[in-house]
């Protein structure tokens, strides 16, 4: 359940905390971005009392941005408020995005859309099943129009679609794989704005934060918000599809989000490879591959929480976590917080997987 605000932190703390952090918002450019109202927030933080116990401790905690709200969740609907936001700012009528076949952001991008009244355009790798299932149902039931093409032709592909239908007349805001540039990223520096309000209102440290980590911008943005709100925990990000032999790319990456972040909010700092903590050991087969990590951990967070995780991004990043654990990678006495990060439509498309 979530945590009951504890009495010693009074009304005077929580209006000191607010004030904080609207100065924050102030001295950026946060507040004049454009944005659209899409997330129910803030999502609330949990405690993983059965799980820690089982696991031997440390002590768990899991905030929940499967609850976003936006059909039926996930990280990216924090993205796309900025992105959808942007869009409308420059008249936009088509958004046009990419990503596989159960992709996630996909799905949140097609029900942004329908909120905003714009089109949909989804360019997803591989082949047209004959039935579709999870989020690919949820694509079609939004209202998205999906192109089939394979993973290397992806981004000619988009770039063709965008050509068409400006022919056509419409006007196509592209967003990238994840939403994952500077505007996007924005919704996670304000996540860790929202996180350090809520541990503040519950008086609580937390001594590490544990979360998937893919096309980037979620972490970027953890890290940006991090250094915004002076948090003092480790940020493990841990690795979805990237492994050691492209380690340094990818944090290279990861830091150039983050700059990208930075100045557009307006915050003064830079950031480089070595700000970014990645977990690169779980990437058993390889991308949307689901092994007997990813099995054990969507049962045993159902089983002994009542949570569900998807077979991609959370199975693997706790599968990693609970690995992290029994390996004594964390003190007893530390507390750390796991970021859920959505994706359970996916769920019914790997059925075969998990039974």
């Amino acid at each position: 359940m979530p945590f009951e605000e504890e009495a010693r932190f009074t009304e005077n703390d929580r209006e000191l905390t607010r004030r904080q952090s609207l100065r924050i918002k102030s001295l950026m450019r946060i507040e004049a971005l454009a944005r659209f109202s899409l997330a129910q927030l803030p999502t609330p933080i949990e405690e993983l009392k059965s799980l820690s116990r089982e696991l031997g401790g440390p002590e768990l905690l899991i905030k929940r941005d499967d609850q976003t709200g936006l059909a039926l969740g996930g990280n990216k609907t924090r993205k796309l408020e900025f992105l959808v936001g942007q869009a409308l700012e420059e008249e936009a009528d088509t958004l046009v995005t990419a990503g596989a076949a159960q992709s996630n952001h996909c799905r949140q991008t097609a029900a942004g859309a329908a909120r905003a009244g714009l089109r949909c355009e989804l360019v997803l790798n591989g082949t047209k099943p004959e039935l579709p299932n999870g989020n690919l149902l949820l694509d079609e039931l939004l209202g998205a129009r999906v192109h089939w093409v394979q993973r290397s032709e992806r981004e000619a592909k988009i770039g063709e679609l965008s050509d068409q239908l400006r022919q056509e007349g419409h006007n196509p805001y592209v967003i990238p794989v994840g939403g994952s540039n500077g505007a996007g990223a924005t919704g996670y520096v304000l996540a860790m704005m929202e996180l350090a309000e809520q541990l503040n209102g519950i008086n609580r440290h937390v001594d590490h934060v544990v979360f998937a980590s893919s096309s980037g911008g979620t972490q970027a943005g953890i890290v940006v918000g991090a250094k915004v709100t002076n948090f003092n925990g480790k940020l493990h990000g841990v690795s979805i599809d990237q492994d050691y032999a492209n380690s340094a790319t990818y944090e290279c990456e990861l830091a150039n989000i983050a700059n990208e972040t930075a100045k557009y909010i307006g915050f003064n700092a830079q950031f480089a490879a070595s700000d970014f903590t990645v977990v690169y050991n779980y990437l058993g087969g390889g991308y949307g591959v689901v092994s007997d990590l990813e099995r054990e951990a969507i049962r045993l967070l159902a089983s002994r929480e009542g949570i569900i995780l998807d077979p991609v991004y959370t199975g693997r990043a706790m599968g990693a976590l609970i690995d992290l654990i029994r390996r004594k990678t964390f003190r007893s006495d530390e507390t750390v917080l796991f970021w859920h990060t959505g994706g359970a439509p996916a769920l019914f498309a790997y059925v075969k997987d998990l039974i």
